[in-house]
């Protein structure tokens, strides 16, 4: 909806990982693209910070969330295990859920028309 406010949610754990859309989207372009370079390009990322961020990742969940195969002749690629389509999908649920919430609606119908005073 044009009326709807940027959603950006950001999960902090205790254990020093921040989660939030720049690493979903970053899950997200690796499933579609089946590349961590072709990745972090579509987000206009560089290939070192996708590396970095699907490195972290991987060292905080219990099980890596991204594989990798390095190049060669057929070239290399990256999908993401069970766990990180897990993870993926339940952030998005998350999301979701905010955006449905009734007290976002309330936030929203709270705010004056901006538009009417230029």
């Amino acid at each position: 909806m044009e009326n709807d406010p940027r959603l950006s949610l950001r999960l902090h754990f205790i254990q020093g990982l921040t989660f939030g859309r720049g690493k979903a989207d970053l899950l997200q372009a690796i499933s579609e693209t089946g590349s961590i370079s072709a990745a972090g390009r579509r987000l206009e990322m560089s290939y070192r910070r996708a590396w970095a961020l699907v490195e972290e990742m991987n060292a905080h969940f219990r099980s890596p969330l991204v594989e990798s195969s390095r190049g060669g002749a057929k070239g290399g690629g990256a999908a993401l295990t069970e766990l990180g389509a897990a993870v993926l999908a339940d952030y998005r649920k998350l999301e979701d859920m905010l955006r449905a919430a009734p007290e976002l609606d309330r936030l929203r119908n709270a705010l004056t028309d901006m538009s009417e005073q230029k």
